[in-house]
């Protein structure tokens, strides 16, 4: 039975958050990448990954995704937080507490699955909900090609409500791509409808108004089901596999274009870096 229109608004308004933004759902979208200088160079490949309302994880195999096991689309925890034992709800709100955000409400993962048994997952984000739905702080988890692990730590001043669309401003501090040094600032912008989810990071490597890399992250949320799972690798293909293979692709042709490389440094100092609310405006 579906929920007259006027009960679904007031739940909106009580809670800041539509709810369905707190169920399990597989996004549909594209993931886009576009430098701007010293040579232009952009992509956007068809992508998708998952919501997963991280208290609902016990329930998810009985929709046909499985925990912590193999399967043709599969969720590990291990993949994600400090890669051992801790829950990752532990994991992320400790994280919380060392920078002194409350946020006591659901914890949901947006992350690429495993599919037929591999991953890898350049960035995942955990939206960490107050207990009225309401976004306090959102954890971004990026992973590079060396086995590197590092999380940004997103909130506003006084552990405020965040606004769709704010900007929100972290110190790059893992190195990703040998055509990027390890300088200059992250600007994240979010939208958490129920129905659309958009994550954009542009990085800026100086003090200038143009970023030198914007990237984003785009879908559409469909049902989390036994059908829907299966059909996401005649869809996808071997899509994790796929995004290492056209990250090193995309690497040879800036390579080719001359692009300046920029040697590894060693590993961050800390697991966690903090960001905040920018004082600049913006749009998403």
């Amino acid at each position: 039975m579906t929920a007259p229109r006027s009960t679904v608004k007031a739940r909106e308004s009580a809670t800041g958050r539509p709810a369905g933004a707190l169920e399990p759902a597989i996004l549909h979208g594209q993931v886009a990448h576009r430098r701007l200088r010293p040579r232009a160079h952009g992509f956007a490949y068809p992508a998708f990954m998952l919501r997963l309302p991280l208290s609902r994880l016990d329930a998810l195999p009985a929709s046909g995704l499985p925990i912590g096991r193999r399967g043709r689309v599969s969720f590990d925890p291990c993949d994600h937080g400090d890669g051992g034992a801790t829950p990752l709800c532990h994991f992320v709100r400790s994280l919380l507490a060392l920078h002194g955000v409350e946020a006591a409400g659901e914890v949901v993962l947006y992350a690429f699955p495993r599919m037929l048994g591999h991953a890898f997952k350049p960035v995942s984000f955990f939206a960490c909900h107050d207990r009225d739905g309401a976004v306090r702080a959102i954890v971004a988890e990026v992973n590079n090609t060396f086995g590197e692990r590092h999380h940004y730590v997103l909130h506003a001043p006084g552990g405020a409500p965040l606004r769709d669309g704010v900007t929100l401003v972290a110190a790059k501090t893992l190195h990703v791509s040998p055509f990027c040094a390890v300088r200059g600032h992250y600007r994240f912008r979010f939208r958490f409808a129920a129905g659309r989810w958009l994550a954009r990071i542009d990085y800026h490597d100086d003090d200038g108004a143009q970023p030198l890399v914007e990237t984003w992250i785009a879908g559409r949320a469909a049902a989390l089901d036994r059908a829907a799972l299966h059909g996401l690798v005649s869809r996808y293909g071997w899509f994790t596999v796929a995004v290492v293979a056209r990250i090193h692709l995309q690497a040879a042709r800036l390579w080719v274009k001359r692009v300046p490389w920029f040697r590894k440094p060693g590993a961050p100092g800390v697991a966690a870096t903090a960001g905040t609310v920018s004082t600049s405006a913006s749009t998403i």
